[in-house]
């Protein structure tokens, strides 16, 4: 959840070129960082048993979450079960109280199913959902589910939202004006589909299906001459996107709950069809890439980097499916500003975060992260403006040792004055 508020911005500083040096630079870096990654890891085999995302910090009889100091301090009488220490099925499920400046007050449950395997080559699977009620009357109900078969060869990916739901409306580009007083109003529904299958070790091809449908669209506009874009975009009161996926995966990345090591890079490209029953034919690309350095022997010291390209083209994307704030699968890129804070055609998203261990039994880290978006000017989509950077720090509450599950705790700013208070089950990525 995002409690956030933020300024006027600078002028635009770099253009198309910057995109593609951006993209160039974050390419050669992940190849860079891979191999040194490599490098290291082959100097000893404590670091190598890191490849797994099994830590041996992780597992380790020394090791707490939150479940043993209950056991120890509050429910004295009582004892862990042991077959919770177990490979296979470990469910984390807490209610959850929030506040951001899109919903108010939130009331719901945040849950992450997760199961894990004594084969030490298996993806962990999970299924994340954090339904929700809120102050202004919201309903949001996201279920994103990443699961494994045997022997990682097959790989299921569903994202499946329902949300009855109200936001801010800044405007597009980087350059769209924090103090305007503009909302929309709307019901979206969101299934995402796809099934990957393993052709060689740790590389996956599959297909699948995506619907973006909003409907009963509306807006509520003070301050139409500082924010107009959504009237100026062609909008209407509903719009659907909806065609077929094509994947690509490749990811050594073992626990997504929290990676120890490894790399997972994921480009998915979507044509929305009119045969289908999209509004128009466009297109578009996201690539992600992430990539887990540790930096000690023990695993106490991480360093991770993010970035996704997430582009749009062909005929005209709705307004409500443009590369956006916070509208990332998991609703975390761009710690530091409110969701939907910017928005446009085209997104370039970097982020570097340095995670640590504070307590020897694992209980409590923390971690420091810079991040930085830009987006396709409006009107004109063909050049990128501002490079918009963010940071801050954070802590970590193990949740569940078991499944290597934190509960991440972040402040983060923005420029311009954006602030606010980031909680998140899992790491952010």
């Amino acid at each position: 959840m995002k409690n956030l508020y933020c300024r006027n911005m600078d002028k635009p500083i770099y253009g198309l070129f910057g995109y593609w040096y951006i993209s160039r630079t974050l390419l050669i870096g992940l190849l860079i960082s891979y191999w040194l990654s490599v490098k290291v890891q082959a100097q000893s085999d404590s670091i190598r048993s890191y490849n797994h995302d099994h830590s041996k910090m992780a597992h380790a009889d020394s090791s707490a979450d939150v479940w043993d100091v209950y056991y120890q301090f509050i429910n004295r009488k009582g004892h862990r079960p042991a077959e919770w220490s177990q490979a296979g099925f470990h469910p984390s499920i807490f209610p959850e109280l929030a506040y951001s400046l899109q919903t108010g007050f939130a009331a719901g449950i945040n849950a992450n199913l997760s199961f894990t395997s004594a084969d030490p080559e298996q993806n962990t699977s999970t299924i994340v959902t954090t339904p929700q009620y809120t102050q202004y009357q919201q309903v949001i109900v996201p279920i994103v589910a990443n699961i494994w078969t045997k022997g990682n060869r097959y790989n299921i990916i569903s994202d499946w939202r329902y949300y009855d739901y109200s936001a801010d409306n800044f405007g597009l580009g980087g350059n769209s004006r924090p103090d305007v007083n503009d909302r929309l109003f709307y019901s979206y529904l969101r299934l995402y589909q796809s099934v990957l299958r393993q052709i060689a070790p740790n590389f996956s091809v599959g297909i699948g299906y995506a619907l973006d449908y909003h409907w009963r669209i509306s807006e509520e506009n003070s301050t139409p001459q500082l924010n107009d874009d959504f009237q100026h975009y062609g909008s209407s009161d509903y719009s659907v996107s909806s065609g077929p996926t094509f994947s690509m995966q490749y990811t050594n990345r073992r626990n997504p709950n929290n990676p120890q090591s490894g790399f997972f890079g994921s480009v998915v490209f979507r044509d929305n069809l009119r045969g289908l029953g999209s509004d128009q034919n466009w297109q578009s690309v996201v690539a992600d890439f992430r990539k887990y350095l540790p930096l000690s022997t023990n695993g106490r010291h991480i360093l991770s980097f993010w970035s996704m390209n997430w582009l749009s083209f062909g005929g005209q994307a709705p307004y409500l499916d443009l590369p956006s704030t916070g509208w990332d699968t998991y609703s975390n890129m761009g710690r530091g500003y409110t969701q939907g804070r910017f928005r446009g055609r085209n997104l370039v998203y970097l982020e570097t975060e340095y995670r640590t261990v504070l307590l020897n039994n694992g209980l409590l880290g923390g971690v420091v992260f810079a991040n930085m978006q830009t987006y396709s000017d409006y009107p004109n989509s063909n050049h990128f403006g501002k490079m918009l950077p963010g940071g801050g720090v954070g802590l970590r509450l193990k949740v569940n040792k078991h499944s290597n599950l934190n509960l991440a705790i972040d402040y983060g700013v923005g420029i311009g004055g954006s602030q606010g208070l980031f909680l998140n089950l899992g790491e952010v990525f």
